[in-house]
């Protein structure tokens, strides 16, 4: 009879290296919001490249149009700029920057109803509708041409919730709707998305 092979040893693990002081990229950033905040354009600039991107098609999500998604853009970044000394950093600046930009977002849709509603009177409810989405089963438009399509209550719903992620008391307080008007928009916007898409 054979005695059983000795189980294999293995050396010990090397110890772990000990963590770095600080990640130099991520202190980089930190010192370019604080010189930003203290009024160095150059670190602004910094600030605007690192984030322009991610504001930018939040804006276009939301708005549905470029040019307005460019100027809305452009807004947050005035806003930000005259903001920043103000930022606690309580969060990231991302974060704090996500949170300007939907409520720039929110600001001018606010506005651009206002405007509407005292220009356009009119007893027929149908001629405010925006043009419903057309479109054969061969000429499908892409999710960002739907979404864009939308009517502006139900897109901002969808971005809002789908997209970035808010809960519905969260879009509630943000646009001053209630929550049960929300869910109809949003239930509408998945309807109309569905039928521009074939689906």
């Amino acid at each position: 009879m054979t005695a059983d092979p000795e189980p294999l040893a293995f050396p010990a693990p090397p110890p772990a290296a000990p963590a770095p002081a600080g990640d130099p990229v991520e202190q980089g950033r930190e010192r370019a919001v604080a010189q930003a905040a203290a009024g160095d354009p150059d670190a602004f600039e910094a600030v605007y490249r690192q984030h322009v991107g991610r504001v930018f098609a939040l804006c276009l999500r939301m708005a549905g149009d470029r040019r307005d998604a460019e100027e809305l853009t452009q807004d947050v970044f005035v806003r930000a700029w005259e903001r920043l000394p103000g930022f606690r950093g309580e969060s990231t600046l991302g974060t704090w920057l996500h949170r300007l930009a939907v409520n720039v977002v929110l600001e001018k849709t606010r506005g651009d109803l206002r405007r509407t509603r005292r220009v356009e009177t009119t007893d027929d409810v149908a001629a405010l509708a925006p043009p419903a989405v057309v479109g054969s089963p061969e000429d499908r438009m892409d999710l960002e041409q739907a979404i864009a399509a939308l009517p502006p209550g139900a897109r901002t719903v969808f971005v809002l919730h789908e997209i970035e992620g808010y809960r519905h008391d969260e879009i509630a307080r943000l646009t001053g709707t209630a929550v049960g008007t929300l869910r109809a928009q949003l239930h509408r916007a998945r309807q109309l998305l569905m039928e521009a898409l074939g689906r």
